[in-house]
């Protein structure tokens, strides 16, 4: 029939959307088994493809990363929104720390995403930089309303996925509670109170500024 595609002509977008969804699956697990320094030759190999076929579809590492962890990165900025649109910025602080715990120990993706995004260099440097003046102005809020002691710094944030990626129990269930727990603890440190010492110096753990 006129105007109607036939089977050949629609089965080599089938092949590539098909090819898409294997790189992009082979990538994932090769990322959270070897980080998003793994070589494209091997997550091409992975996915039983040459590696032409692969830049086809990807022409560079910064754009697989990109598509394989966006929907997460994307979740975390939303949950940063919502924080920050809280009339409460003590508030609004401590559910964002509690928040990011969880995701952390429940998603296996997250730590690859956080090191892409903020710790990497310039995979999602517009997502990173646009969550840092998000994250910077809520903490400079809740600094404001004598909530948040006055030398937290963005690094503080870092410190606190390290710590929490640490933990390991036998169910989820579990590693949420214990995540839970942590944040409580770190989210007291974080409050303001007048017997609180100074600090030590601030590490430098990534190539970004800390907040001021």
């Amino acid at each position: 029939m006129r105007g109607m595609p036939n089977e050949s002509s629609r089965k080599p977008r089938s092949d590539a959307l098909h090819n898409r969804r294997r790189i992009l699956d082979s990538a994932q697990a090769a990322f959270l088994e070897s980080g998003i320094e793994v070589s494209m030759t091997r997550i091409a190999r992975r996915a039983g493809l040459g590696i032409a076929t692969l830049y086809r579809h990807f022409p560079d590492r910064g754009s697989l990363v990109n598509e394989v962890f966006r929907g997460k990165l994307d979740t975390c900025l939303a949950r940063l929104y919502e924080a920050a649109a809280d009339p409460d910025p003590w508030r609004g602080f401590r559910a964002f720390i509690e928040d990011l715990c969880v995701m952390q120990v429940t998603d296996r993706g997250f730590n690859e995403v956080f090191r892409a995004a903020f710790v990497g260099g310039v995979i999602f440097d517009e997502q990173r930089i646009q969550a840092e003046n998000i994250f910077a102005e809520l903490a400079r809020r809740a600094k404001a309303a004598g909530r948040l002691r006055a030398d937290f710094v963005r690094d503080d944030l870092t410190l606190v996925i390290m710590a929490n990626s640490g933990i390991s129990a036998d169910t989820e269930e579990d590693a949420v509670a214990a995540s839970r727990r942590l944040a409580a603890y770190l989210i007291r440190a974080f409050e303001a109170a007048p017997d609180h010492r100074a600090l030590p110096p601030v590490p430098r753990l990534g190539p970004h500024p800390v907040l001021r």
